[in-house]
């Protein structure tokens, strides 16, 4: 297994974990997380309560200015925080489509897409179980590409924003919310694996990232630190474990996920294991909650 395979089985281990760990809305922390990082209490109540697993970074809806009959695609959906608030926005006219490599994650978002409406997916919602460097959507297909704190987690970000570009319609809009690295690393967080599942070590340096959405062909790209305090993660410190004992593998410390919390999956321990970074370092000196924006130029005549 190639340490990109390693790196992606490991990520997918740990979100699966989350989507069974319990984690929502209903625990104060991880309702702290979701509101210091732009969601509004208002959006949060809208939706269902487990949509909301604390692991934003920032809110893409609120720059990706969506209009009624526009297909979104949400890279990374997790619970479906995003694609549920963003159905709404497109109506029934739209189309509102969420991407995630974790079946547990698909199967949480699927679920709480269904309540309130007799366990029926809304006709202007749909999931797919894949990676986002290989998008299962036709060409130009998509208005509006939003991610909120995955894109850093993919090893091969040349070929995820290359699959934006690919899905986009001429003009179409990429917003997302993402980790960017205002200066290197120190050694043990770039070697860590806790800190690349939680956000940090697999992030580029914020002008790479401006480079590498102009290699893929976007114009009109801002790459915008937007000085929110990324140790708003400790906050969701009472909904997590004490992660499990690492073991090495590779360059990378490998985090086994087990169960924890008296039942709760130890996808907590994304949670955990940033707290335990936070605590001894200070993320907000090497990184930041980036807001990214970029469109696909109209084709030539």
């Amino acid at each position: 297994m190639s340490n990109a395979e390693t790196l992606l089985a490991q990520v997918r281990a740990q979100y699966s974990a989350a989507a069974v760990s319990g984690l929502s809305t209903a625990q104060a922390g991880i309702r702290a997380v979701a509101e210091a990082f732009g969601y509004t209490p208002e959006e949060l109540a809208s939706i269902p309560a487990e949509a909301n697993l604390g692991l934003s970074c920032g809110n893409p809806l609120a720059t990706a200015r969506l209009r009624p009959g526009e297909v979104v695609v949400d890279l990374g959906c997790g619970g479906g925080l995003d694609v549920l608030l963003a159905a709404p926005k497109v109506g029934p006219a739209g189309k509102a489509i969420g991407i995630d490599m974790s079946p547990e994650m698909v199967a949480l978002a699927r679920r709480n897409a269904c309540q309130g409406g007799g366990g029926k997916l809304p006709p202007n919602v749909e999931f797919h179980l894949a990676t986002i460097d290989c998008l299962p959507l036709p060409d130009a297909s998509a208005d509006c590409v939003i991610s909120n704190c995955v894109i850093n987690l993919a090893p091969d970000k040349r070929a995820v924003l290359g699959e934006v570009h690919r899905v986009l319609r001429s003009g179409g809009r990429l917003a997302a919310s993402d980790i960017a690295l205002k200066r290197p690393l120190p050694e043990e967080l770039q070697s860590s694996l806790p800190a690349y599942i939680g956000c940090v070590a697999g992030a580029i340096p914020i002008s790479v990232y401006r480079q590498t959405l102009a290699d893929a062909g976007f114009a009109f790209v801002e790459v915008v630190d937007t000085g929110v305090d990324l140790n708003a993660y400790a906050q969701a410190e009472g909904a997590c474990c004490v992660p499990a004992p690492a073991a090495e593998a590779g360059s990378l410390a490998i985090v086994e996920a087990s169960a924890c919390c008296g039942g709760q999956a130890a996808s907590s321990e994304i949670h955990a294991q940033l707290a335990d970074l936070l605590s001894r370092y200070d993320i907000n000196d090497f990184a930041a909650s980036v807001r990214i924006f970029a469109v696909k130029p109209s084709a030539r005549a």
